[in-house]
């Protein structure tokens, strides 16, 4: 094969087009494929010292391309779950924007009725929990209840982390079926 070189003067002219349509389809949205098309610009232009001629420059952006694509997945799955939560619980005074966690009653000041209403609904998520398909129970078990990390869940189960939050994801709406119609 012969040895290709590098020309990014050209690169938009020849090859915005075609790293553009590669990517949409990919990511589904305007602005990130424009993003992560300019993104493979910019990393093109800074690793031109490792090119090593074996491929066309085509070829070698698109492997570059490729990786922009699986890192942007990777922060967005990443950052599932994380989101802060900030509620304004007194609009009409000086604590206006407080945290929830000021907020959260006292355990020690409950009646014998949340007592009840506690243990009833504990019940009710065992027996809705026994309901799921094993390895959803496993799983979110594992995840909601136990506090396991998505990586140890992912080694142990052997599956992928967008498999695990689909199946957690099931698993909450089965739950939620179920203590609707059992609970409720």
């Amino acid at each position: 094969m012969p040895n290709h070189q590098l020309d990014p003067n050209k690169w938009i002219t020849l090859y915005a087009d075609y790293l553009y349509n590669y990517t949409i389809v990919r990511v589904k949205d305007r602005e990130t494929a424009q993003d992560l098309v300019q993104e493979t610009f910019f990393a093109g232009l800074k690793s031109m010292a490792n090119f090593k001629g074996e491929a066309s420059e085509r070829t070698w952006l698109i492997s570059i391309l490729k990786r922009k694509i699986i890192d942007h997945y990777r922060k967005i799955n990443s950052k599932k779950g994380q989101a802060e939560v900030r509620i304004n619980y007194n609009s009409d005074s000086e604590s206006e924007g407080d945290w929830l966690e000021e907020r959260v009653a006292d355990n020690y000041d409950k009646n014998a009725e949340d007592q009840i209403q506690n243990e009833e609904l504990g019940l009710a998520i065992e027996d809705c929990l026994d309901k799921l398909p094993e390895k959803q129970a496993t799983i979110f078990k594992m995840k909601t209840i136990l506090g396991y990390d998505t990586e140890t869940i992912c080694n142990d189960l052997n599956i992928t982390a967008s498999n695990l939050w689909v199946i957690i994801h099931r698993a909450r709406t089965a739950l939620s079926g179920c203590l609707e119609q059992n609970w409720y």
